[in-house]
């Protein structure tokens, strides 16, 4: 009598990202769920303020796409209420373009923000920036590594050290207290826009919230350490009369 083998027991599948799209117009909600699901998200959609809260807490969604403007509330009350219990990643798609409706967004607990219309290369970049930045437990990793431009940028926070690769070759890079602290503040939201005034306070005090130009002279300065080029920056990014942006990392 033969022995039987025994099955190999089948792999569960890989979990999926749920992605929550609160948006009034009901084409763009459709558009947006056909688009993510064939690139292997799950979805799920509400087309009021309520309905997307609702949907958020009893779901619990990976990732929250999020329109300002809703029939029964603003949606800068959305994001509130949302990050009050949830880190969840928050990002805004909205047809409002002035610089303060981004920045209000970005305060509110927002993530990212993309205008209306906007591209889905860029959209599905930002949601993955987003997904991989939630997933490293909110910067409880020290150590930070990107490659852009034949160059890499280390960062190791405990340590308190700086290196940048080139050409096989490691140089340290010497920070004053100050510029660590702006560059260690911008590792632990890798990829996530930080707002001016949201900078100022963490770095130098609630007093500083509106000392831009104090701001911009020191992301100079880390620029001209870590750039090859400081004019075209690969790792420290503008976003234009917002703030700023380290690149996410590798």
């Amino acid at each position: 009598m033969t022995e039987s083998r025994a099955q190999p027991i089948p792999k569960e599948p890989a979990h999926s990202p749920l992605v929550l799209i609160i948006d009034d117009e009901e084409p763009i909600r459709r558009f947006l769920c056909v688009t993510l699901e064939h690139q292997g998200y799950r979805t799920k959609q509400a087309g009021t303020a309520n309905e997307g809260l609702l949907l958020a807490r009893t779901q619990r969604p990976d990732l929250v796409l999020l329109d300002l403007g809703l029939p029964d509330g603003d949606g800068l009350i959305v994001t509130r209420q949302l990050r009050a219990d949830s880190n969840v990643p928050i990002i805004v798609l909205s047809a409002r373009e002035q610089e303060q409706d981004k920045v209000n967004a970005l305060d509110a607990g927002a993530d990212d923000y993309l205008t209306k219309p906007f591209g889905l290369a860029e959209l599905a970049a930002r949601i993955r920036v987003a997904l991989r930045h939630s997933t490293k437990g909110g910067g409880s990793a020290p150590v930070y590594e990107a490659a852009a431009g034949g160059r890499t940028l280390r960062v190791d926070l405990e340590a308190r050290s700086v290196t940048i690769a080139e050409h096989g070759q490691a140089t340290d890079i010497r920070l004053t207290p100050t510029e660590f602290q702006l560059l260690a503040l911008l590792v632990k939201h890798a990829g996530k826009v930080l707002t001016h005034q949201m900078i100022l306070r963490e770095v130098w005090g609630p007093t500083h919230t509106h000392d831009v130009q104090y701001l911009r002279v020191y992301a100079g300065q880390l620029r001209r350490k870590l750039e090859a080029d400081p004019a075209q920056p690969q790792f420290l990014l503008t976003e234009p009369a917002v703030g700023y942006r380290l690149t996410s990392s590798s």
